[in-house]
């Protein structure tokens, strides 16, 4: 059979990265798209180790470079089978000194973006009977201080993959995935492990941080057919948090 076409958004770092990576070697073909043209060709020379990838510099939130981009991946392998809705920005900044280019940039990248490369990849993943699945986050839930704009993102996040698996069903699945806290300095442009201490993992239910292999195998569960009756769905991957009571 021909290998299914998957594109990962904000593919050069992080969560991104590494399911980019693993994806890759589990015999899939994967296009990176990435604004960061020196992270997106690291991440592609980590992919192409594992199995067939492309690198192709995209602004998700540029309607002209996703639709390029997607005309590209058409060219090159001739099918989309699914859509990673990955890319995001973060700014940690206090309500009255967060500006309206900032809050803009955040809704265009995160949330804008999705919508964008939904809206230009839905005939070919209709046509093959594909799937989404956009990122959003534990922060569409609960919050700390100063994170309006991510935190608004990711709950638009999580109401547009409902809206598009009404839409576009039954001919293409769209799911989300709110992940938690992640480790993802060794898969960051210029990381450093991260000096994480036993009451950062002991705090977890599970007894650990989690690690972008966590999201990866999940975000490859609801690309393939096994997920075939799961659609409109968030899954939450935290650890646990979002279960536990924390009271003072």
């Amino acid at each position: 059979m021909e290998k299914r076409v998957i594109i990962i958004t904000g593919a050069g770092q992080g969560i991104g990265r590494a399911t980019a990576v693993y994806l890759a070697g589990r015999q899939y073909r994967v296009a990176l798209f990435e604004r960061d043209a020196e992270a997106g060709r690291a991440a592609l020379a980590e992919a192409e180790r594992q199995g067939e990838a492309r690198f192709m510099e995209t602004d998700v939130s540029s309607e002209s470079s996703v639709r390029d981009a997607i005309r590209e991946v058409i060219d090159a392998w001739g099918r989309i089978d699914g859509l990673v809705n990955n890319a995001g920005h973060f700014v940690h900044q206090p309500l009255e000194e967060l500006s309206l280019g900032d809050w803009n940039r955040i809704i265009g990248t995160n949330l804008t973006g999705a919508f964008l490369c939904a809206k230009y990849a839905a005939p070919h993943l209709r046509s093959g009977r594909g799937a989404i699945v956009n990122m959003s986050s534990t922060r569409r839930l609960m919050s700390e201080p100063h994170t309006e704009a991510y935190a608004a993102s990711k709950g638009g996040i999580f109401a547009l993959t409902h809206a598009l698996a009404v839409s576009l069903g039954p001919e293409v699945r769209v799911n989300s995935i709110s992940p938690g806290w992640i480790d993802v300095t060794p898969w960051q442009k210029d990381g450093e492990p991260t000096e994480l201490s036993q009451a950062d993992h002991d705090q977890h239910p599970v007894g650990r941080v989690g690690v972008p292999l966590d999201v990866a195998t999940m975000v490859e569960y609801l690309l393939s057919e096994k997920s075939g009756f799961v659609t409109g769905q968030d899954f939450v991957i935290d650890g646990g948090m979002t279960r536990k009571m924390i009271y003072g």
